[in-house]
């Protein structure tokens, strides 16, 4: 009996966090799934199985060819932000994570400014996007600085509502993200390797490139993973930033929603989420993050 018990003791001590995984996640993914064949009409939605909504989202897109159709073209915007976004908050990421590890000699030191990085997450996300406006818009402090340094004529119209002002906002909201990862990989690896790397005559490029990445590629591609999923189904950020005139895949459903056309929204949502789970088991094939976990 005391054998029995220990052998499902892990099982039952996993089980609270399974049934809130099951509730919280795995349910309302199948029901998004179900709900992506059902069908609609403008005052009613009805149970069905039907492809319908996948074919209305992909509409003339192959005939179309070479041309793209809104589909492509949205997709492919969304990958665009999600692409530059990922690589700025990489190299900021890294970047500050080695001054940490590397640079900083002292623990309580290294300990408070990493816990300046988080100071981002005391505010809301809103807060924090609305606090560009000010500061970037045709009478903001930029463009009244620029002005009176007499480094332009006129105010600048692409540093708000435009890629750029999306962008920005993008990266200032994720870079904790990337940070966090990369410093406790980095935290991780071992100094006499580093140390070991200069005695032999390596460079401090080659000393990065081929011991310091290498062994912080796991918290590369977990911060990657992070970004990649909360930039691809962004849509307040794109929405305030870009004026409500750039479009990406989140917009797209957040507007079938408030048209309350959940089957094809429930269909783009399917969709987004096959293509982030193409991107994240790409990551996944170079690296291990179980090592890790």
């Amino acid at each position: 009996m005391l054998e029995m018990k220990s052998r499902w003791a892990p099982y039952w001590q996993a089980a609270p966090l399974a049934i809130v995984f099951l509730i919280f996640f795995v349910l309302p993914l199948l029901v998004t799934f179900a709900v992506s064949f059902w069908t609609y009409t403008g005052y009613s939605i009805e149970p069905a199985f039907v492809g319908d909504n996948y074919a209305t989202a992909f509409d003339k897109c192959l005939t179309s060819l070479p041309e793209l159709c809104t589909t492509f073209r949205t997709y492919l915007s969304t990958l665009k932000f999600c692409l530059m976004v990922w690589l700025i908050t990489l190299v900021l990421g890294f970047t500050i994570a080695y001054f940490l590890v590397f640079e900083v000699k002292s623990n309580n030191a290294r300990l408070i400014l990493a816990l300046i990085t988080t100071i981002p997450f005391w505010t809301s996300n809103v807060i924090r996007m609305i606090s560009w406006i000010p500061l970037l818009g045709r009478n903001g402090v930029v463009n009244q600085w620029l002005l009176s340094v007499g480094l332009i004529s006129e105010p600048l119209d692409w540093l708000l509502y435009s890629n750029f002002s999306v962008v920005l906002a993008l990266v200032h909201l994720n870079t904790v993200f990337m940070i966090v990862p990369i410093l406790n990989s980095m935290s991780r690896i071992d100094k006499s390797l580093v140390e070991a790397a200069y005695d032999t005559g390596a460079t401090g490029w080659q000393t990065l490139w081929n011991v310091i990445i290498p062994l912080s590629k796991t918290g590369i591609a977990i911060g990657s993973i992070f970004v990649i999923t909360v930039v691809m189904g962004d849509f307040i950020s794109i929405g305030l930033m870009g004026g409500q005139q750039i479009a990406s895949a989140g917009k797209v459903i957040e507007a079938q929603i408030n048209a309350l056309q959940f089957p094809i929204a429930a269909a783009n949502a399917v969709v987004l989420l096959v293509i982030v789970l193409m991107i994240i088991w790409t990551l996944l094939r170079f690296v291990d993050i179980r090592k890790e976990l």
